[in-house]
């Protein structure tokens, strides 16, 4: 893929993170794919345990919406800068981060996601607390 194109998909792969839609999201990605994020630091192989997660993720998260602002072509894919908005109860946090994504022609091989989950994982904990206040 050429500059334009590998934008054009990080946008279309990008947005499939978006309103609970693990079996659109999985196809971008190849049976034997390999996915890395702060919470799976070791590692998901393939369809069989990325699916899985990608349901539980994305029912949580639904409504995050992730853009790509920058790219930065490899000679095996793209390393992508991104943008994400993340509701968590009250609160919108906008953080940006990166991913190193590694293509067989159209499909994701490899998939390394890296950000400061900092600010989440707080927004998080803040939920849970109102969360009992209110029971």
């Amino acid at each position: 893929m050429n500059e334009v194109e590998l934008f054009d998909f990080c946008r279309e792969w990008l947005s499939a993170w978006t309103g609970n839609q693990p079996k659109k999201l999985i196809a971008f990605y190849s049976e034997d794919t390999l996915y890395i994020d702060p919470a799976n630091r070791k590692g998901l192989h393939g369809h069989g345990e990325l699916l899985p997660y990608l349901e539980r993720l994305l029912t949580v998260y639904h409504d995050w919406r992730w853009v790509p602002v920058e790219i930065f072509p490899t000679e095996r894919g793209t390393i992508v800068k991104w943008r994400c908005q993340i509701q968590v109860g009250q609160e919108t946090l906008e953080e940006f981060g990166m991913d190193i994504v590694e293509l067989d022609g159209d499909k994701i091989t490899r998939n390394e996601v890296y950000f400061d989950r900092t600010r989440l994982m707080a927004a998080v904990e803040r939920k849970k607390q109102i969360e009992r206040l209110r029971v």
